[in-house]
């Protein structure tokens, strides 16, 4: 392929690798640039490596044609080409962004020892290598912060807690994933964790990581509370990897901006996955990336037509394992406003819990915990937007499974 016709990947995750392989499989070979030494991987089970179940060579994803590790310092949008940390240049015809995102490093005190780096002890948990890191560390017995009660805290505190780490999860707001999930749906994932050992704190705040030597030995607390630990883990959410793209003088506005040719400002380069902003939107989700990269395939492989409208996206969290799985959903809107009919049902004996909310005859939204025979049926129903059956109770939502 000749560099005016060459499309290069920047980015080797789920969207830079599915969109490479897609590429492959409809006759327009791309070359993926990923700078991990790590071959692609399916970076949302990073916590079932964490946790012993997968060993990492499981999780990873499926080699496109062209691979090559390199890490990207500039883009020449002129002369269309790129420069690499090692001296060496890229030429492009087409360029796709999907630099994916950067965990976010809360502003604790303590937090950073020489050149910003992270005490020892102290890990995010965002790459192969932050996972194999933390995997060494930990130990039976070993104590443990992490930080952050979002979907990503969770999954890492329950890993530890399978690994036999004694683990605190402090989480800054009231509830356990209160972005995905309503105050019943949280108490059960809290108690899922607290059967497993995990002491759970909400509304606190960390305010300080206190160091011996280089290595972290405690957290201190927004009440002065200190907790003695051997580990800590940022888990605080991610924000979009834009460095590329500002340095090049993209549109940036937290996030690439793109179009529904998922197309940036310049007319030669777009983006996909949680790097991009579509419509207002940066989704930061498995789902809505593999999307964008099968949209973005079909339209270089030559489908004029092509074109990304924007992902309604669920929410699905299953861990696995001997004695403990745990499975959640949650899409759209788990809260209800005055007016709309919701429907719930749950069993706190199984620890089961469903429910939708439906707003002028239609599903906008649900959450289910433990039993997700009829999640396929509800994201059909959701996804669509169209109109409920008029006949039947609304009951039938969560007990008819729709074939899924």
């Amino acid at each position: 392929m000749t560099s005016n016709t060459r499309v290069v990947v920047i980015g080797a995750g789920l969207a830079g690798a599915r969109l490479a392989r897609r590429l492959g499989e409809l006759g327009t070979p791309a070359l993926l640039v990923g700078e991990e030494e790590h071959r692609p991987y399916n970076r949302v089970l990073l916590a079932e490596v964490l946790a012993g179940r997968y060993a990492p060579e499981v999780i990873a994803l499926p080699a496109p044609a062209g691979h090559r590790r390199a890490r990207v310092t500039g883009i020449d949008r002129a002369a269309r080409r790129l420069r690499c940390a090692d001296g060496s240049l890229i030429a492009y015809g087409t360029l796709v962004l999907a630099t994916g995102s950067n965990p976010v490093l809360p502003p604790l005190r303590g937090l950073f020892g020489p050149g910003r780096r992270l005490p020892e002890g102290v890990h995010a948990f965002r790459t192969m290598d932050d996972c194999l890191g933390l995997s060494k560390a930990v130990r039976p017995g070993a104590r443990a912060v992490v930080v952050g009660g979002g979907l990503l805290g969770v999954s890492a505190a329950r890993a530890l807690a399978v690994r036999g780490a004694q683990v605190v999860l402090a989480q800054q707001a009231e509830r356990l994933m209160e972005r995905q999930l309503d105050p019943d749906a949280s108490r059960l994932v809290l108690r899922h964790l607290t059967d497993l050992g995990v002491e759970v704190h909400t509304e606190c705040r960390v305010r300080d990581v206190r160091c011996v030597g280089g290595a972290v030995r405690s957290v201190e607390l927004a009440d002065g509370y200190a907790l003695d630990t051997d580990l800590v883990v940022l888990a605080c959410g991610v924000r979009p990897r834009t460095g590329l793209a500002e340095r090049a003088g993209l549109a940036v506005r937290g996030g690439v901006l793109v179009d529904d040719e998922l197309r940036t400002s310049d007319p030669h380069i777009h983006a996909v996955g949680d790097c991009a902003r579509h419509d207002g939107t940066v989704y930061g989700l498995a789902g809505p990336a593999l999307e964008q990269a099968e949209a973005l395939a079909a339209l270089l492989a030559g489908d004029a037509g092509a074109r990304y409208t924007g992902t309604r996206s669920l929410t699905r969290l299953t861990l696995a394992g001997t004695g403990h799985p745990f499975d959640l959903a949650a899409f759209g809107e788990p809260e209800a406003r005055p007016g709309d009919d919701v429907v719930r049902l749950a069993d706190a004996t199984r620890g089961t819990y469903r429910k939708v909310v439906v707003r002028d005859d239609r599903l906008v939204g649900g959450v289910l915990v433990g039993e997700l025979g009829t999640v396929g049926a509800l994201a059909r129903a959701w996804e669509g937007a169209e109109p409920l059956p008029s006949s039947g109770p609304l009951l039938h939502l969560l007990t008819d499974d729709g074939g899924s």
